[in-house]
């Protein structure tokens, strides 16, 4: 390949992680709407990672679940590893699994899981990739790379810390999306709709990886035990006060939210996709 074709070759090949990475950033909530909230729009709601966890564990393994045990047994490094549901459910053949996630409250979730099951287990507070933890057999990061604008090194650090494979699980489309139609009932704006796993697949291409790629469906069930805790959760990502819970019950009553099976909106979805690729070199 002469020089030209190769410098037009680098450049394009930086379109997919620059879009993933300008998409990524169009979620940014509108100023004026941020300053009146009066909590944090960014909920993380345990009490719905914990109960994933343990339906997880009680169910025949999901397609993430089977690339995980294809490359084990051996050792797992569980990255935004919440309450444990992408790795636990493993644990028959794992050696010793550490878990990296920025909520202590979650890691605590984890830990109760993990010595319920009586696994080698470590925790690690903190953000990928800046944590700084021991290489393992399978790395596995589910639910984490839409909140990763700066992929390449996020996935060279997942690539970095594997010795045989890395499984990644991900929502089909940006999870936010399903609370687009109330951004614009309450507040009168459009949110983007983008990226996808499809964009997540052609920037970890850029990167020289190669995915398999696993589309999947999770059957509908209860993420939270009330609907009230959906509409708490639900208000508070949309910035809006807590006299103003009827009026979103209300609404996601009208986008056909079943209250007997409330989803956690805003959350992984059912429609998930698994990539995985296999690291030839040692660590």
């Amino acid at each position: 390949m002469n020089q030209s074709l190769i410098d037009r070759h680098n450049e394009g090949m930086a379109d997919a992680l620059r879009r993933w990475s300008e998409q990524l950033a169009d979620w940014a909530i509108p100023e004026y709407i941020l300053a009146a909230a009066p909590e944090s729009p960014w909920v993380v709601p345990k009490q719905v990672f914990a109960r994933r966890a343990d339906r997880q564990l009680a169910a025949p393994a999901t397609p993430t679940h089977q690339a995980v045990l294809d490359a084990l047994p051996g050792t797992v490094l569980d990255v935004g590893a919440g309450a444990g549901a992408a790795s636990l459910p493993c644990a028959r053949s794992i050696t010793r699994v550490t878990a990296v996630d920025t909520s202590a409250g979650l890691l605590a979730e984890f830990q109760r899981r993990a010595e319920a099951l009586s696994l080698p287990h470590h925790t690690v507070e903190g953000r990928w990739p800046d944590v700084d933890v021991e290489p393992a057999d399978v790395v596995v990061c589910a639910h984490v790379l839409y909140n990763a604008p700066d992929l390449a090194p996020f996935a060279d650090a997942l690539t970095a810390h594997a010795r045989r494979k890395v499984v990644v699980e991900l929502a089909e489309a940006h999870p936010l999306t399903t609370l687009n139609p109330l951004w614009r009932h309450f507040h009168g704006i459009e949110r983007p709709d983008g990226p996808t796993a499809d964009d997540a697949v052609d920037a970890l291409r850029e990167l020289g990886l190669e995915p398999a790629v696993v589309r999947w469906h999770k059957p509908a069930r209860p993420e939270y035990a009330r609907f009230d805790e959906l509409v708490d959760v639900t208000r508070r990502r949309l910035c809006l006060p807590a006299d103003r819970a009827g009026e979103v019950a209300e609404a996601l009553r009208g986008l056909g939210v079943d209250e007997r099976t409330p989803p956690d909106l805003g959350s992984s979805g059912r429609d998930v996709v698994t990539l995985s690729w296999p690291v030839s070199r040692s660590v």
